[in-house]
């Protein structure tokens, strides 16, 4: 789709002679104002660290969300936090940023406020995929996961869409079944339950193909949500381990059976529609 503001600010930087690095806050803004509303994060804190060093960014800067950053007004951030306390030469961000107390500050404030404090801003517009007009967001990336149409989040992110998670102890239900999972928890994750193809970095640096369930198994249990994957061509225990699991494409629905044996066929199918997919997608990775 075109370069965004975390690609564009290391060629800035190196153009001005200074180093590069991504601001961002935790907990996220959303979180901290509405602490019991669900938040289906894209990108956890890991993940963006993985992502931004993989932009070719020099570091990360993680200000703590609290209630003196609520209550600083877009100047005072500007003048006060990015020069005076960051010391920053200058800022690229996109077309809809905003900030400040109320999101009162956007992007024109903050051309202008910069050029107060001698810092030199960057606006990136508007991005879209060839031939739609709706630019790209992170509520299409969502809305496109919610629907299980990886294939459409991944070409809007430029990248496969992955999680982080450490192997968890299941049931063992998949490996009585011939097909033993590492199981994962998403929390709070708005993926569309079902079936896909997959790719997973292991704690080793090493990857497997794979398929995988995320949902609730209701030919079973009906249970709290869970990505379980089973690895192609691997023996080994994992449990513990911290794994990354990059969505390649989707193959089908969650769906009850009427049996075990009938799971079980249309699983050795899942596999086989899964090696197929990940044989022909070349879709970039930010794992590699």
């Amino acid at each position: 789709p075109g370069p965004s503001a975390p690609a564009r600010a290391p060629a800035a930087a190196r153009a001005a002679g200074r180093a590069s690095a991504i601001l961002t806050f935790e907990p996220h803004p959303r979180a901290y104002f509405m602490p019991d509303a669900p938040m289906f994060r894209l990108t956890g804190p890991a993940a963006k660290e993985i992502v931004f060093a993989h932009l070719g960014l020099d570091g990360l800067i993680v200000r703590r969300f609290d209630g003196a950053l609520a209550e600083t007004g877009a100047r005072a951030f500007v003048l006060d936090f990015l020069k005076g306390s960051l010391g920053l030469s200058g800022v690229v961000v996109g077309h809809d940023f905003h900030f400040g107390r109320g999101r009162e500050g956007t992007p024109a404030i903050l051309a202008d406020l910069c050029r107060e404090a001698g810092m030199s801003c960057r606006i990136v517009a508007p991005v879209a995929l060839g031939g739609e007009t709706a630019p790209v967001s992170s509520s299409a990336i969502r809305a496109a996961l919610a629907a299980g149409d990886v294939a459409r989040a991944n070409a809007l992110l430029g990248y496969r869409w992955f999680v982080l998670g450490a192997v968890r102890h299941g049931d063992k239900r998949g490996r009585q079944l011939g097909f033993p999972t590492a199981n994962v928890m998403l929390p709070d994750c708005g993926l569309a339950h079902g079936i896909y193809a997959v790719r997973v970095r292991l704690a080793s640096g090493a990857f497997r193909d794979g398929v995988a369930s995320y949902g609730r198994r209701p030919t079973f249990d009906d249970g709290a949500p869970l990505l379980e994957t089973y690895l192609f061509d691997f023996s080994g225990d994992l449990y513990g381990q911290d794994v990354a699991v990059e969505f390649v494409g989707y193959i089908r629905g969650e769906e009850r059976f009427a049996s075990a044996e009938a799971l079980v066929e249309r699983m050795h199918v899942d596999a086989a529609t899964a090696r197929a997919m990940l044989a022909r997608d070349e879709t970039p990775s930010m794992l590699t």
